[in-house]
């Protein structure tokens, strides 16, 4: 179960995600989650450094989308402010938006990378589909109330991965 829950990088946030180590990596796409990955919850202010960010890995020639368990109405404002193709009301860790947006790209789970903020919905989902996971931390501490719980419990599986030496 572990390996489920355990992502394959942790970075602070998006800015130190090294985009050359990924292409490195045979990495070609990016699938990024919305709420407190690129934009704080609930709130549809882009942050002019997370606009820069994905202008930087469209320029170096990775396909890119959103996948979200947001709504559509709201995430189609900001998938246009990105201009970034998106996927919404995902209901990740299931599979199937993910295997949308690798068809989408088409491209093989292994020449893809999910980075998001949630364990058990986008490191949990892109490990059951073999992506490379990356694991940022929330932009903001305003959460969905349910969010807030499950934290909670992520922070538990955390500690036991630094413990077993598989998250550093």
């Amino acid at each position: 179960m572990w390996k489920y829950l355990c992502p394959k990088q942790y970075a602070k946030n998006i800015h130190q995600i090294d985009i050359v180590k990924l292409k490195e990596k045979g990495i070609k796409g990016i699938i990024m989650d919305l709420d407190n990955t690129l934009v704080s919850w609930n709130d549809n202010t882009v942050i002019p450094e997370v606009a820069d960010w994905i202008d930087q890995i469209k320029e170096a020639g990775f396909n890119a989308c959103i996948v979200s368990n947001n709504n559509s109405r709201r995430g189609e404002v900001l998938s246009k402010s990105f201009d970034l193709p998106g996927f919404w009301k995902a209901v990740k860790p299931r599979r199937r938006a993910f295997r949308k947006a690798l068809k989408m790209m088409n491209l093989k789970p292994s020449q893809v990378a999910v980075v998001g903020d949630q364990v058990f919905t986008d490191i949990l989902g892109g490990n059951r589909l073999g992506l490379y996971t990356i694991l940022v931390r929330p932009l903001n501490k305003r959460e969905f109330v349910g969010t807030l719980f499950v934290r909670k419990v992520e922070k538990v599986i955390l500690y036991g991965l630094r413990r077993k030496g598989l998250l550093k």
